[in-house]
């Protein structure tokens, strides 16, 4: 059987705002910062690391989206996303293209 860190990396696939847009609707987005690993982030919350995910949350590393970041999003349709579902949230980091 697989480990969970490359179960994960198979599952991380780039997104676009359309695809989103649902998920956010229901509250599940989280945004990861751009200086944390999708993965590494995906990982712990799926192992329910809290320590690690409550200090992102601390530090701002780990967030629902802001008001102005969902003006942003909407205001640019060709934004596209790195998502990684980890039950039950959606994992989001902003692709640097």
């Amino acid at each position: 059987m697989q480990d969970l860190r490359s179960e994960l990396a198979e599952n991380i696939d780039e997104a676009e705002l359309d695809w989103l847009k649902p998920h956010i609707q229901r509250d599940v987005v989280v945004v990861v910062h751009q200086e944390l690993d999708l993965l590494d982030v995906g990982v712990a919350i799926a192992n329910d690391d809290v320590m690690s995910v409550q200090r992102w949350i601390s530090e701002q590393l780990l967030h629902k989206p802001f008001p102005e970041q969902l003006a942003d999003w909407n205001s640019d349709q060709t934004k596209r996303f790195q998502a990684l579902i980890v039950q039950p949230y959606v994992l989001v980091k902003e692709s640097s293209v």
